[in-house]
């Protein structure tokens, strides 16, 4: 039976709101409209760490438009929660030596999966620095990414850092429709490819 991550979301963040908890959240954000959903949703119920770590971008141009674009968002944006912002290093060949022999790959491919693992794991490693309670990702906002891959991963980074992942389909609840209103409200720039040379 396919599992429904945003009633596993739903149940965890009404346990912390019955024990009066905010959780402290690193999370991956690979472009301001895919984090604006996420923000405005999660920041209700945690304090949230974002971490814009994307290696896979293809020009360095292109990655600080869209890091500048992440903080102006966050400056912009009314949270109940704290939202901060930690910038990851901008190293393209860490990319292309996980994409190496898989550059033909269809998008949604196994060199997407690498890519996934790749980000998903910097904010695994952050989340154990800073002492999170979990880590997690606005990749799942996309609907041309599977929330069913990228949540696997997760929960294998769980294990192998032993910080908890939060399972989150941000497609749901119409996360991507509100993600264009937040997009068109806050004039961002929405990039028409995922990030990588490939996907160009």
């Amino acid at each position: 039976m396919k599992r429904n991550y945003q009633k596993e979301l739903d149940a965890l963040v009404e346990k912390n709101l019955k024990e009066c908890k905010v959780p402290s959240l690193v999370l991956h954000s690979c472009c301001a409209p895919c984090s604006s959903y996420a923000l405005e949703y999660l920041s209700d119920f945690f304090n949230i760490n974002v971490l814009y770590y994307n290696p896979n971008i293809s020009s360095k141009e292109e990655y600080q438009l869209r890091l500048s674009e992440q903080k102006r968002l966050i400056a912009e944006l009314r949270v109940k929660y704290p939202v901060t912002l930690t910038e990851g290093e901008y190293e393209p060949s860490v990319f292309y030596a996980v994409a190496k022999g898989l550059e033909h790959c269809p998008e949604r491919g196994e060199r997407c999966l690498k890519c996934y693992r790749l980000r998903l794991e910097a904010a695994a490693r952050l989340a154990k620095e800073q002492g999170a309670d979990y880590f997690a990702t606005t990749l799942t906002l996309s609907p041309l990414k599977s929330a069913e891959s990228i949540n696997e991963i997760g929960e294998e980074l769980e294990k192998e850092y032993a910080v908890k992942y939060l399972p989150t389909d941000f497609k749901k609840k119409n996360g991507y429709k509100r993600s264009i209103e937040l997009s068109r409200i806050h004039n961002l720039y929405r990039q028409n490819f995922c990030g990588c040379v490939y996907s160009k």
